[in-house]
């Protein structure tokens, strides 16, 4: 099976009801089809440094910022086939490398135990990030129950829909259940509109007369807070109501 391994994009981030959430996929029907596979649960095992060296660089908001993870798209077993991100952010921008292989190889090369199985221009990227930080771990299990659209004109334009988001820092394994704390209240979603530009003029126009606003939001950063660094974690995210700006359209 083929598989995309690049991506180069805008990565817009809303908090939303479920009502919201509702009347923005009547909204966006038109032109826009659900993802083929349905509801997904997505696994994420995030890689850290003893002392948090990535996500506490990330929170501080730089220009630049990178984080590695591995992400299934069911509950694997050492033979599942699985991906390991590298995703970086750089003036707004993600970039992001991902390699497929196996869930046993994957762990075993991120934390040091085993070279690569495979050579590839994005296992070398890989393997410079890892050297770079030195001794990296398993940190964070995040999941989240995802609902994807994409562009009916086989645009690059998606949307995603992220509820019932969990994390946990025991237990960090994609061969292990799904469970958690939740890092949203009750009720709430987290919408991300990927494009590679600027977002339709349809979508910008739907999400300003909804009073919905882009906001800053990070799971990994989120679930850091709630469990290793509680005392800046805010228990009660609010919607940002800034008004949309040209910063939504670059």
């Amino acid at each position: 099976m083929a598989y995309q391994t690049v991506f180069k994009r805008y990565e817009l981030k809303y908090l939303l009801t479920r009502d919201e959430k509702q009347r923005i996929i009547g909204a966006i029907s038109p032109y826009m089809h659900p993802d083929k596979y349905g509801k997904t649960t997505v696994r994420n095992v995030y890689l850290d440094t003893d002392n948090y060296r990535l996500i506490r660089r990330s929170i501080e908001k730089p220009a630049y910022k990178e984080k590695l993870r591995i992400r299934s798209y069911s509950q694997a077993t050492p033979d599942s086939t699985v991906f390991v991100e590298l995703k970086k952010k750089y003036e707004k921008v993600v970039y992001k490398r991902r390699i497929p292989m196996r869930e046993y190889d994957a762990m075993a090369w991120v934390t040091g135990d085993m070279p690569c199985p495979l050579d590839t221009q994005i296992s070398r990227e890989i393997n410079y990030f890892i050297d770079f930080y030195g001794s990296l771990a398993p940190t964070v299990f995040l999941s989240y129950e995802r609902e994807a659209y994409y562009a009916a004109d086989g645009g690059d334009l998606r949307v995603t829909f992220d509820e019932n988001i969990l994390c946990r820092d025991s237990d960090v394994s994609l061969c292990s259940g799904v469970y958690g704390e939740p890092i949203l209240e009750e009720g709430m979603v987290l919408m991300e509109v990927k494009c590679p530009g600027g977002i339709p003029f349809e979508l910008a126009r739907l999400l300003s007369a909804q009073g919905i606003y882009k906001t800053s939001f990070s799971k990994y950063g989120t679930a850091y807070a709630k469990m290793i660094f509680p005392e800046i974690y805010l228990p009660n995210p609010i919607k940002c109501k800034e008004k949309i700006t040209n910063e939504c359209y670059i």
